[in-house]
């Protein structure tokens, strides 16, 4: 029965997608994968210390009866003066352009920010829900899983995961919509599963287009095309390694069955294959 909803339930015929590129990012190669430059006793200091750079991606979808709904928000502006020198130097904004902050990318699709009606957000890292500051007293729905929203505050409150969390977007002028469980059909074609590991409440999202098929955006389940093509976990950004085996199994299943396209968290050479905004699949 699944299965036949995965397939059958589709978005209305005139839904578009369209791909936002949202910027780059670049760190050390062992927090996106397990054992990445790691020493040994016969090779202490690895001669080649590999870094990775990572593209910041955002999905917006316009749905006819619901109208535009934007899936994460990327690092949000000014990302190296709000996140501070010691987080940058660690997840360092590269070859930045002011087209690729979020309102700039949305107008690429011939909208505006102001437009948006509703937010997803796989998970509230600062790399993801930084661009909430745009809906900051706008009343726009913000749908994100309990769990998330309950670590992410208690995170900054208690400072036990202080860096990835940051409080300047956990705000109470935001209109927080919690998700609960293992899944939730948002609207016809668009369903959020939950798929902890990376975080406790992270989600990614299934959209079943008309004519392309379906696509699944994974959030930061997946870093780079090793974690999903090979199932090597994640490195340093791991939270639960028991929990991303699950999930890695739950959506390399629903990315069989419903032959889907799956676009990574931050990997660009992944996102190198489709096409960003103005293109639009439908």
């Amino acid at each position: 029965m699944t299965a036949n909803l995965d397939l059958v339930n589709r978005a209305p015929e005139n839904t578009k997608l369209w791909i936002l590129n949202l910027g780059n990012l670049e760190c050390d190669e062992a927090f996106l994968k397990r054992n990445a430059n790691t020493s040994t006793l016969s090779d202490p200091n690895p001669p080649e210390r590999k870094r990775r750079k990572l593209v910041v991606i955002s999905a917006l979808i316009d749905h006819p009866s619901e109208g535009l709904i934007l899936f994460e928000t990327g690092t949000g502006k000014n990302y190296p003066e709000v996140v501070g020198p010691q987080v940058n130097d660690v997840f360092a904004q590269v070859d930045y352009a002011e087209e690729q902050d979020l309102d700039k990318a949305i107008e690429k699709t011939g909208h505006s920010i102001k437009d948006v009606k509703a937010v997803i957000l796989g998970h509230l890292h600062l790399d993801h829900a930084g661009g909430l500051e745009y809906f900051y007293g706008t009343n726009v729905p913000i749908y994100v899983h309990e769990m998330e929203l309950k670590h992410a505050f208690y995170s900054v409150a208690t400072g036990s995961d202080l860096g990835v969390y940051l409080p300047h977007y956990l705000r109470f002028d935001l209109n927080w919509q919690a998700f609960y469980g293992d899944f939730l059909e948002l609207v016809p074609g668009l369903s959020i599963h939950h798929a902890p590991g990376h975080t406790p409440g992270l989600c990614i999202l299934q959209v079943n287009l008309y004519h392309s098929g379906t696509w699944i955006f994974t959030s930061d389940m997946y870093h780079v095309k090793e974690n999903y093509i090979d199932s090597v976990p994640q490195g340093w950004l791991a939270r639960n390694h028991d929990d991303w085996v699950r999930s890695n199994q739950m959506i390399k299943m629903l990315a069989k069955r419903t032959d889907a396209k799956v676009i990574l968290g931050h990997c660009s050479e992944t996102l190198s294959l489709w096409k960003t905004a103005p293109y639009y699949y439908t």
